[in-house]
């Protein structure tokens, strides 16, 4: 009887850790619509120039976003980007975008220049394309 106990135990110690193991591995699947939504909102910040650098802090935010709900780990944004930094087909522009947000928030910095922006927000498009939170664009469509 000692040996079914241990090995029941054994065993199910075993169920967990595998199981443990695929819920951790498993890749997150992200909400596109939601995400083009809140990109599309943000998209309408930019038909002023004094909006432009609430357009980078949401396309930073919403970036965040993504990458909490893709699991990657660490407590502020740029750790999670470190985390993630493999994902990224471009991660020098995602970083420098990601700068110019915290430019942006910690030094109220506003005078954004038109290329900065669009470079900013192509940057930000392309990192929440690479997690799967963004679909390919639509023929004929502008979206940065």
């Amino acid at each position: 009887m000692l040996n079914f106990v241990n090995i029941s135990g054994g065993v199910l110690i075993l169920i967990v850790v595998i199981t443990t193991f695929i819920l951790r591995n498993k890749k997150t699947v992200l909400d596109k619509k939601y995400f083009m939504r809140r990109w599309t909102k943000l998209q309408k910040l930019c038909s002023s120039k004094k909006t432009w650098y609430q357009a980078v802090i949401e396309a930073d935010n919403l970036l965040d976003e993504a990458l909490k709900k893709r699991h990657f780990h660490g407590k502020t944004t740029g750790e999670r980007l470190v985390s993630a930094q493999h994902f990224f087909t471009s991660n020098d522009a995602v970083w420098l975008s990601h700068k110019l947000k915290n430019k942006i928030t910690d030094h109220n910095y506003r005078e954004l220049s038109k290329k900065d922006t669009l470079e900013a927000l192509a940057a930000f498009r392309l990192a929440l394309k690479d997690l799967g939170a963004l679909g390919p664009d639509k023929k004929g469509k502008k979206n940065a």
